[in-house]
């Protein structure tokens, strides 16, 4: 099972929406079974899943002091994916979570704000030892802010060549515990969290290469 932690110490990055939207679309392409866990107090990816008439992606329950064991339980049950949001804060636990992951994706919105909080985030990954993957987050189409943005992300690790549009859609659909891809399945929003997906898959991929050549020497 691969376990991707979605994080960033910015509040309003969109970490829910990106971990519904994706935990979504890792089930509708045959990943295998895909579960969700809620850290976040605010508990808001709980209650999207809570509206949801789909018994898909799976919610795993457990006190967090539990979660290492849960997710083995997970591991053990042949779960494919395990989509962890997060804080809006980076904290203690934050740091255990970026600990368990296999992968971390730091939704980043193209604002100065955003761009500023980043450093923290990364350092803590970067001590975990944990691959990551910037994501442009409620892009403006077409603004010469994204492009900045996608330059001072490079200096710290890899931006997904794939943005993910500020688009209505996206919060029409959340609000019904669905996602934008599932309302309309040849839509743009769809298209892009597709592509978004491709684009995580090949980093384990890259991952598992890398292992590969080192243990070649």
């Amino acid at each position: 099972m691969k376990t991707i932690a979605v994080t960033s110490q910015k509040g309003g990055s969109g970490k829910t929406t990106l971990a519904a939207h994706l935990s979504v679309e890792a089930e509708r392409n045959g990943g295998g079974d895909v579960w969700l866990v809620d850290t976040d107090k605010q508990s808001t990816l709980s209650q999207w899943h809570s509206r949801r008439e789909a018994e898909t992606p799976g919610k795993l329950e457990v006190p967090f002091a539990r979660l290492p064991m849960g997710l083995q339980t997970l591991a053990t049950q042949n779960a494919a994916y395990c989509f962890i949001d997060t804080p809006p804060t980076i904290s203690e636990q934050s740091k255990t979570i970026i600990e368990l992951a296999d992968l971390v994706l730091i939704p980043v919105r193209a604002s100065p704000a955003d761009l500023w909080a980043v450093a923290d985030t990364v350092e803590i990954v970067k001590q975990a030892n944990k691959p990551f993957l910037f994501i442009i987050n409620q892009a403006k189409s077409q603004a010469t802010i994204t492009a900045q943005a996608v330059a001072a992300l490079s200096q710290h690790g890899r931006v997904a060549e794939k943005f993910i549009v500020d688009r209505v859609a996206y919060a029409v659909a959340m609000t019904g515990g669905r996602t934008a891809q599932e309302i309309a399945p040849k839509g743009p929003a769809a298209d892009e969290i597709h592509a978004l997906w491709l684009i995580i898959i090949s980093c384990f991929n890259e991952k598992i290469k890398s292992v590969r050549r080192n243990a070649n020497g």
